[in-house]
């Protein structure tokens, strides 16, 4: 079909099925609002001079089934050869009861961030289990929840070790083993550049260790296979006060020493060949592992164990006074988006297998890779290394290099070219003897080698030295052992996921983070084999269709922001900041202006902003709001004027986290223009630009998108996620370029992700939404969000009052209710109401950001009118709630909000107590009989959790003693 054939009725369009509201519902929105029209309405609400004048210059709409024929041709110019390239990515087998029950199911992809603990105890759970595995087979006390890849792993490392450690030289060194992959190395040196950390990158067993070294980072096995023991060079660090950092890989680790059994402080590494696509780079879960003396340093997120207010164990995320959020200039990381997705399809191929599966699965692959490599021998190649897992590297001249990638080739093979005269293969769990077969012919020079492989494997010794193997047991808990039939494994999961609550149940009204419509059909090609099973380094011969997904959404990003260029390698929103900064300090540097390294931040701007700063180099100073809400000018042009030849950027959200469209916004650009600084928008709230107005014709310099809010990548329960960023012509040429894979950028700003175009995987998500929208979906549904928004502020009007507002008393996309007053009023304050609501059977929006005791409230323009109203009545039936209380109805102390959430169990106990019925505190409206997401535990006590942590999963005991009643 021709790119601009339609062959469905307008009314069949997707954006009838995308947009909630239907028209006669507008009408009526729009009469409480006061407006007859919805470009009323934008008039009203979005400032004049900013607005696009024209449409957006976009292919026009599709339907579903017209995108899906469109994107499957575009699919099939991608080639699926057999990779043995390794480098940190191996192929592995997705088991289909993981694949359909988790990554396929809306139920898992469609879930928030846990921040509201009780109502997100299943995926808690399943995060839980994540970290139980990584710290065992690691040798480590704590892991996380889960980082965005490798690469950066090793940087997160890198600036934890110079956090912990005594010593606090001016310039911390950071010693780099040179047999870690490259594209680790390039993030590791684009990291420590910035600040101003010095990378050496060498021989590990020669590594000199002079007072300012800090740590030192090795690869287990290395880059080419090899297995070191790194038992001697460990004591030497700890020697010297410097942290050890291992990037093992995981499967190895079933069956070779875990770095925390010979010295390492530190494991990370990528969880991707436990159960999930190579996906051409991503997006994949790679992990970080510690002691627990220094669990308050731990990048990322940690779940944790703690207990409700009956005493029931209950999970959480824990140490929450870490986050950057909360932290800001002070964070030391910026890890906002993770891979929550992922890493729960890694910890559940870890119970599904357990520790007698996984094992069979490391000897298998480490049997036929050393029979690959003695059939190799047979033929006359030098092997580099002796001792290796799954992979081997093959010594040879240039010219027999050359036919080796050749016939190679023919067969449909990638190989890794580790220099011009060696040859790396690393074997995975889906190889079989037929695949080495295979290898050995062509490394025979496509004549049959005359070998038996299944012989070779079965009687060729191990190469992994006795010194080295393991001999400590792994997952060993309780939950590793239980589900290895499908049957059970998929009634597990199921619990699992009914004990959460995700867009399949209800709305998710966050402010700040867009929960809108996952459609299926955007969904849908994330699981072709086209897309999942390509190694991020194969040629670009054999990536056709990838690259033409690349391009045109980048010309569509483009189109939609007014930016000539467009960088898809950051993968998560907050990476996307960062590397928008690094972009301009490269300019800057280039021009001469290597000095200026002062950041403006408005308060209203993007909570992480200031840690993205920070990590970026520069000195962060604070602009103050007005009244209103907007970027007071005063002190804006006197701090610009103040910082003067220092000033590097301002990082600005629009419209802003406060909810409102700043009318200065252009002199606010030209303020620090005038100044010689450049100017960062974020783009986490572009769900109200789209269409209506381009942050490239506002005056900002560069803008990232978080394409799983604003474009319909879902969250993830915290990710996956996509952080492009779009730039003006005059920094294209200094956009992220990569070791592995040139992206031909003429002064690149470094490497900031282990893959050249991040996640690409999820991109044909954002794509499939653009082109299924069209156009004018595109700003038909900003306008339903601003619609959407306001409706919601109007209808709480006289029970909540708004804490900013623009004009006419309008918001932008979202809006942040005052709840405030309660406590004094009441006793009441926002987290009650935040868990009273779940009651209800919501998620509560986003809680005391950015104003602390706030709520803040985006409901998108995907949810109907009618889930509107029903959010509206139920915030408003928890202000009769309270308003009880204040007049004395209802005890202070004892009362549905502060008991809130009711569990089931709660309401079923003989001993009732509660001077209120069971009735109104299960069912406090008509709709909650119908159907409501049960919370499984009553409130989280954070206190205790954060008093007693406890990151890996509890014993069963625990559980059986707390439903006794024990301490």
């Amino acid at each position: 079909m021709s790119e601009g054939t339609t062959h469905t009725a307008g009314a069949d369009q997707f954006v009838t099925r995308h947009i909630g509201p239907r028209p006669r519902d507008v009408d009526a929105m729009l009469d409480v609002l006061g407006y007859s029209s919805l470009d009323d309405l934008m008039d009203a609400t979005v400032p004049k001079g900013i607005r696009l004048d024209r449409p957006l210059r976009l292919p026009p709409a599709q339907s579903e089934y017209e995108t899906l024929h469109t994107i499957r041709d575009l699919a099939s110019h991608n080639e699926v050869y057999r990779s043995y390239i390794g480098m940190g990515y191996a192929d592995c087998i997705v088991p289909p009861v993981i694949r359909r029950n988790v990554l396929e199911n809306p139920g898992w992809y469609t879930a928030y961030t846990p921040y509201q603990a009780e109502i997100a105890q299943g995926r808690l759970e399943a995060l839980l289990t994540f970290q139980t595995a990584i710290a065992q087979l690691t040798g480590l006390d704590i892991a996380n929840a889960s980082l965005l890849d490798e690469a950066t792993a090793a940087a997160e490392a890198m600036t934890f070790s110079v956090a912990v450690v005594k010593k606090k030289p001016e310039t911390p060194a950071f010693l780099v083993d040179a047999a870690c992959h490259p594209q680790t190395i390039a993030v590791v040196k684009t990291r420590g550049e910035i600040r101003g950390i010095r990378i050496e990158v060498g021989d590990p067993h020669a590594f000199s260790f002079t007072e300012d070294v800090v740590g030192v980072l090795v690869q287990y096995p290395s880059t080419e296979g090899r297995l070191d023991d790194f038992r001697a060079l460990a004591t030497r660090a700890h020697e010297h006060g410097a942290v050890v950092t291992a990037a093992a890989d995981l499967l190895a680790l079933a069956l070779v020493m875990p770095p925390g059994e010979w010295g390492a402080d530190v494991a990370v590494g990528n969880t991707q060949r436990f159960g999930v696509p190579l996906g051409y780079g991503g997006p994949h879960a790679a992990y970080f592992a510690t002691g627990e003396d220094h669990r308050r340093h731990v990048p990322g997120r940690i779940i944790g164990v703690t207990q409700d207010a009956a005493g029931r164990p209950a999970l959480r995320m824990a140490l929450q006074t870490r986050e950057q959020h909360i932290r800001r200039e002070k964070a030391t990381s910026n890890i906002c988006t993770a891979q929550v997705l992922l890493a729960v399809m890694a910890g559940m191929y870890c119970v599904y297998h357990g520790p007698e599966r996984i094992r069979r699965i490391a000897e298998r692959v480490h049997r036929l890779t050393s029979g690959l490599g003695k059939a190799l021998r047979r033929l006359g190649y030098e092997l580099a290394h002796d001792a290796f897992f799954d992979t081997i590297t093959v010594v040879m001249d240039a010219d027999r290099a050359t036919a080796v990638h050749a016939a190679a080739a023919k067969h449909r093979v990638n190989l890794r070219p580790t220099a011009t005269t060696r040859i790396g293969v690393t074997l995975d769990e889906t190889t079989s003897i037929e695949d080495v077969e295979t290898l050995v012919t062509i490394f025979a020079g496509d004549r049959k080698a005359g070998v038996s492989i299944a012989e070779l494997a079965e009687s060729s010794p191990s190469a992994i030295p006795a010194g080295l193997r393991r001999t400590t047991p792994y997952l060993t808990h309780e939950c590793f052992a239980l589900y290895h039939s499908e049957t059970e494994m998929m009634r597990y999961l199921k619990r699992l996921e009914d004990r959460d609550l995700s867009l399949t149940s209800s709305m998710i009204p966050l402010g700040s983070c867009t929960m809108k419509l996952n459609a299926a059909a955007e969904m849908e090609p994330v699981s072709w084999r086209e897309f999942g099973d390509i190694h991020p380094f194969a040629p670009r011969t054999q990536t056709r269709g990838y690259q033409q997904l690349l391009d045109e959404l980048g010309a569509y990003l483009s189109e939609i922001t007014g930016f000539p260029g467009i960088s898809f390698q950051p993968n998560a929103g907050a990476q996307g900041e960062f590397t928008g900064l690094l972009v301009i300090r490269a300019y800057q540097r280039a021009a001469g202006q290597a000095h200026r390294d002062v950041c403006l931040i408005p308060m209203s701007a993007h909570g992480t902003n200031p840690a993205s700063a920070i990590m970026a180099g520069l000195k962060v100073v604070t602009i103050k709001t007005d009244a209103h809400g907007n970027v007071d000018m005063h002190d804006l042009r006197a701090k610009a004027e103040a910082h003067g030849d220092a000033l590097s950027a301002l990082m600005i959200t629009y419209p802003s986290t406060h909810g409102v469209f700043e009318t200065t916004i252009r002199e606010i650009c030209d303020v620090v223009h005038t100044h010689g600084g450049q100017v960062y928008l974020d783009g986490a709230n572009m769900n109200a630009l789209v269409g209506i107005c381009r942050p490239g014709d506002i005056g900002a310099d560069v803008c990232h998108l978080n394409l799983h809010k604003t474009f319909s990548i879902p969250h993830g329960g915290g990710g996956p996620g996509m952080g492009p960023i779009g730039v003006a012509s005059h920094l294209v040429p200094f956009l992220p370029d990569h070791p592995v894979v040139p992206l031909d950028v003429d002064q690149p700003c470094g490497t900031v992700a282990a893959a050249p175009w991040g996640s690409p995987s999820v991109l044909p998500i954002s794509w499939s939404y653009i082109r299924m929208m069209g156009p004018d979906g595109l700003t038909q549904a900003t306008k339903v969000a601003i619609l959407n928004a306001n409706y919601v502020a109007r209808r709480l009007a006289g029970s909540y009052d708004l804490v900013y507002s623009g004009r006419g008393g309008l918001i932008a996309h979202e809006c942040i209710i005052d709840t405030r007053p309660f406590k004094e009023s009441a006793g009441v304050d926002v987290t009650d109401i935040a868990t009273r609501l779940m009651d209800y059977g919501f998620h509560a929006p986003t809680v005391s950001f950015p104003v602390p005791g706030t709520m803040m409230v985006e409901p998108t323009e995907s949810e109907s009118k009618r889930e509107l109203d029903r959010f509206c009545d139920a915030m408003i039936a928890i202000r009769d709630e309270i308003r009880e209380i204040e007049e004395g109805r209802a005890d202070s102390q004892n009362n549905l909000l502060q008991n809130a959430p009711h569990t089931l169990e709660d309401l079923l106990a003989d001993d009732w107590n509660r001077p209120y019925s069971r009735e109104r505190a299960a069912f406090p409206t008509a709709a909650t009989r119908a159907h409501k997401v049960w919370p499984p535990v009553g409130r989280a006590d954070a206190a205790y959790g954060d008093r007693h942590l406890m990151c890996t999963c509890p014993p069963t005991e625990a559980y059986e003693l707390a439903g006794q009643g024990a301490e």
